[in-house]
């Protein structure tokens, strides 16, 4: 299992306790609202919800932050921009756009945890311009061309 050291800043209305991952084969690391009053998201609605945390990724790496699957199938709750990304040069708080679609107003509570965050290796790409682009048996089929099954 490979590790790579991220450090994190926790501002004065995040939790003491830091990130981690809930059992030894946990993808991610839990997030919670970092928040002194409950919150309640409307049906159909999107907040931002804070983390109190900030963090120093290192180069080549990103954060992703995704919605945990319990809040998705219980209360429709998820992460609208899934996977959000964390940029390894970004030094703001986190923050996720959490978006509503169940059947009810749903309220979060200080230090719910709202989301996960998962560390992922970037590979960079270095992109050269063609005039043509080899041929496959696919072409340009698309938006379900493969068939419904």
């Amino acid at each position: 299992m490979q590790k790579v050291k991220i450090k994190i800043n926790i501002l004065n209305h995040g939790s003491e306790e830091l990130p981690k991952y809930e059992t030894s084969g946990s993808s991610g690391m839990d997030l919670k609202a970092a928040i002194n009053n409950p919150i309640s998201i409307k049906k159909n609605e999107r907040k931002i919800i804070p983390t109190g945390i900030k963090l120093e990724i290192p180069k080549g790496y990103e954060i992703q932050i995704r919605p945990r699957s319990g809040l998705a199938i219980k209360y429709g709750i998820t992460v609208l921009n899934s996977p959000g990304t964390i940029d390894s040069d970004y030094r703001g708080e986190i923050g996720v756009i959490i978006i509503n679609h169940g059947d009810e107003d749903f309220k979060i509570m200080p230090n719910d945890r709202i989301a996960q965050m998962v560390i992922t290796k970037i590979i960079y790409a270095e992109i050269t311009k063609v005039d043509k682009l080899n041929n496959t048996q696919r072409g340009s089929k698309g938006y379900g061309s493969t068939g419904k099954k």
